[in-house]
């Protein structure tokens, strides 16, 4: 288990073969698959773990219909496969979802070119689940559709999680063969020494600096890729950040029981409503992020009005304000820019979703990817790194041996979808126990969603919370109240509904 937080300077003490900066799902793949090498690794992150992209993203584990389209046949394959690997090797956590596109008469796509690409899009992935669902069928399994010019649905799979605990599922499952990993643990500089990369770093909560290093850095930060990845003022960025928000609705307001694909009527961008953890959730936009990557990202008044828009426009007798919506969720994608800038018109959901691997000063560097593909983005890195040769690289990427094993000491509900048992007493106290708990927005916002998906963001289970974080992590009353007015300010900030903007005078 990630247990009790290990010391900076016990860490600096030891020899490592990697050290993995970036603890998002990236980096979490990495190291777990060099700790599965056998290789000793460490992993710093400098917030909390899963803390950026890693735990908003749309908690989809999926093939990508649109890279079809794009002609990105390969990444839907490889991506279709992980999807099938982790639905096998993760049950619960990973869950298959049906979803719904609806068609609709005179609009593009209609039923037999969405029927080729589903066609192909389940040879890829082994299976055969795709069929065509009737205007009537369709209409009794998402009441309040809006039903004009309404022709029937494809009907298809793929799947969900919850994304930050799957980096977790990844950061245990390393532990456990071995791998090191510190939160708030942040790299400041680094530099080539010999045949090693020595990283200065600063413990976050004691102000402790230390210096730890191994003959390969592997920078895994994400949109944050560039300042530890050789970009400099007279560099083009790599990186592309590209937000994406989502709202969390009250699902008595906006019921569904499927994932359903939805065209927006300002701009034809796919949406998806589906239900997750109990509520409904609606995103994702896709926009280009100017804001400071050291704050939280969080969802615009402009890009909630765009969602609620979508859902109105989806369901027209719903009539859903800001009063419905129970919390919002921004992050911001690390997509490999395309070498045109944004200026130059290129729309962010035209840029492609495969990663890529560049090289220099003992530092290897890998951005960009989709969750699903996390496995196998690692084994490039690895790769890169020459901690994996071109033949054992092929032999992992073909492996069909289970990358996870069982947690037979951990309650059953945490290696599986929490159902509405995220206020379990034994679950909250195994998690304060076994996952490196630091601040109380570790708590509610990424290793539970209970910020997220209660109105009054976990307020009612504040006694419950305080006597557990007091037995357990030994806080006292004062701990307590800074702890709670920190998360209070933050789940208020970045995570609550921000007013409508006023239209010009």
């Amino acid at each position: 288990m990630l247990g009790q937080r290990p010391t900076l300077a016990s860490l600096a003490e030891r020899e490592w073969d990697l050290i993995v900066v970036g603890g998002g799902i990236t980096g979490a793949g990495v190291l777990l698959e060099a700790a599965r090498q056998g290789h000793k690794v460490l992993l710093l992150e400098q917030q909390d773990f899963a803390w950026g992209t890693s735990s908003r993203s749309s908690k989809m584990v999926h093939g990508g219909l649109r890279y079809i389209a794009q002609g990105d046949v390969r990444l839907t394959r490889d991506a279709l496969r992980e999807r099938e690997r982790l639905l096998r090797d993760l049950p619960g956590l990973v869950e298959r979802a049906t979803y719904l596109f609806p068609l609709r008469k005179g609009k593009f796509p209609g039923r037999w070119p969405m029927t080729a690409v589903l066609s192909l899009y389940d040879f890829l992935a082994g299976i055969r689940d795709h069929r065509f669902v009737s205007r009537r069928e369709l209409l009794s399994r998402v009441p309040g559709l809006d039903a004009t010019g309404l022709s029937g649905a494809m009907s298809y799979t793929d799947a969900l999680t919850d994304d930050c605990r799957l980096v977790i599922r990844c950061l245990l499952e390393a532990a456990r063969l071995g791998g090191e990993s510190l939160n708030y643990a942040r790299a400041t500089a680094s530099r080539r020494d010999g045949d090693r990369t020595r990283l200065t770093v600063e413990d976050r909560l004691s102000g402790e600096q230390a210096e730890v290093s191994a003959p390969v850095v592997i920078n895994a930060t994400g949109a944050w890729a560039d300042r530890l990845g050789g970009a400099g003022p007279d560099t083009a960025p790599r990186i592309r950040p590209l937000r994406g928000s989502h709202l969390f609705v009250d699902p008595t307001r906006l019921p569904v029981d499927d994932c359903l694909t939805v065209m927006h009527p300002r701009d034809g961008r796919p949406v998806f409503v589906f239900p997750w953890e109990g509520v409904t959730c609606v995103g994702t936009t896709d926009l280009d992020h100017g804001d400071d990557l050291d704050l939280e990202a969080s969802a615009s008044a402009a890009e909630v009005d765009y969602l609620l828009e979508l859902i109105n426009s989806q369901f027209p007798d719903a009539g859903l304000s800001r009063d419905d919506v129970l919390s919002t969720m921004a992050g911001v994608r690390p997509v490999i820019a395309s070498g045109k800038p944004a200026a130059a018109g290129k729309a962010p959901s035209k840029e492609r979703r495969d990663h890529a691997v560049w090289q220099g000063d003992g530092v290897v560097t890998v951005s960009g990817g989709k969750l699903t593909t996390f496995r196998l983005i690692a084994l490039d890195a690895l790769a890169a790194a020459g901690l994996l040769d071109a033949r054992a690289a092929r032999r992992a990427r073909r492996s069909n041996a289970p990358l996870f094993r069982p947690l037979p000491e951990a309650p059953l509900q945490v290696d599986q979808f929490l159902h509405g048992v995220q206020d379990d007493d034994a679950l909250i106290r195994w998690v304060l126990e076994n996952e490196a708990v630091v601040h109380l927005d570790d708590l509610l916002l990424r290793r539970t969603r209970l910020g997220l998906l209660r109105r009054d963001g976990g307020a009612a289970l504040a006694p419950r919370l305080r006597a557990l974080t007091g037995d357990i992590l030994g806080w006292d009353e004062a701990r307590w109240e800074q702890e709670w007015q920190r998360y209070q300010a933050l789940r208020e900030r970045f995570y609550g509904v921000p007013p409508a903007e006023r239209a010009a005078a």
